[in-house]
């Protein structure tokens, strides 16, 4: 990565720590395939209900492409298909789609999905569900629509833990939101199972891997940069905990959209920036701060690696193919 500048450069040197992984993981991938799947095979135009995934640049480049966004299924005429985003549904929004006799595909993530079954078995055996996440985020919306009302509980802070007054304190189980800060998460089950140690506890992590391994990521080149940037939406909750996880790791991180948005003054005094970006960031707008970057500095830098990611998630039948 060192740029090919030569000694008389008389550019300012900037050293680069760019996390890996970062951007892109399996279930926005799929899911932003579905809706061009969908494009291709139906022709234009598809609807979406929701962002599909939390990025502008990416929801702007499907509009461009045929897709049209709304805020609920209401506003989906007839006679279109229409698609779940990423970040699941309320199981009644399916049943309203099927009634209509619209064609819909489902791109909620699969591991949102996993959390959806288990709250439903869960409620199944009688237990009264405590679900930690951030109130009004559409996967909590999603994942509370799956059951009855007054079958779960939110839980946000560990100052809510102990202001729990459960029917049946025996009676309990618990599940969290996939985009949560993994530390903050481990603190507030800790206070939960303290208070609660009969409550169960997911059959596996509902924190899915690529929110943990991106803030693994940070968590390694926060100690040794003095800013990081990190590439995401404003509405997007891992890309605002990966703004936490490097602001917890002593480097003052800064949330940004796109290249067009930094504000050179940000850099005075930094001798090494580090790069991430949110799960629903394209590597495109990565590319696009280096180059802002390099053009303003000579780059020095390195990738650090903190795990490989291979996950990939099926397409809905009927799109898996174009």
């Amino acid at each position: 990565m060192p740029d090919a500048a030569s000694p008389l450069d008389a550019r300012p040197s900037l050293r680069l720590l760019i996390a890996a992984p970062r951007g892109f993981c399996a279930g926005v991938d799929r899911a932003i395939q579905i809706v061009e799947r969908a494009i291709e095979k139906l022709g234009a135009p598809v609807y979406v209900r929701h962002e599909i995934v939390h990025n502008k640049f990416v929801v702007d480049a499907l509009k461009a492409k045929g897709a049209v966004f709304v805020e609920e299924l209401d506003q989906v005429p007839d006679g279109v298909p229409v698609i779940f985003s990423a970040h699941g549904v309320p199981k009644v929004v399916p049943q309203k789609a099927a009634e209509r006799g619209l064609e819909f595909f489902d791109a909620t993530c699969p591991l949102v999905s996993k959390v959806h079954r288990q709250a439903e078995r869960l409620v199944k055996d009688g237990r009264h569900i405590l679900f930690i996440g951030h109130r009004g985020h559409p996967e909590v919306v999603g994942t509370f629509g799956q059951v009855d009302e007054g079958a779960m509980t939110l839980v946000e802070t560990v100052e809510d833990v102990a202001a729990l007054a459960p029917a049946d304190p025996d009676n309990l189980a618990y599940l969290t939101q996939t985009t949560l800060s993994v530390d903050d998460t481990a603190e507030i089950i800790a206070a939960l199972t303290a208070r609660f140690p009969n409550a169960q506890a997911p059959r596996s992590e509902d924190i899915c891997y690529a929110t943990s391994n991106r803030q693994a990521a940070v968590q390694k080149i926060a100690g040794d940069c003095d800013a990081v940037l990190v590439i995401g939406a404003p509405n997007s909750s891992n890309s605002l905990r990966l703004v936490e996880v490097a602001k917890r790791g002593g480097a003052r991180a800064i949330l940004i959209e796109r290249a067009e948005d930094i504000d050179a003054r940000w850099l005075d005094g930094v001798a090494t920036l580090g790069i991430t970006a949110g799960a629903s960031a394209p590597e495109v707008l990565v590319t696009e701060v280096l180059d802002w970057l390099r053009a303003r500095f000579r780059i020095e830098g390195e990738e650090v690696t903190t795990a490989v990611e291979t996950l990939t998630f099926k397409l809905p039948r009927g799109l898996a193919t174009a």
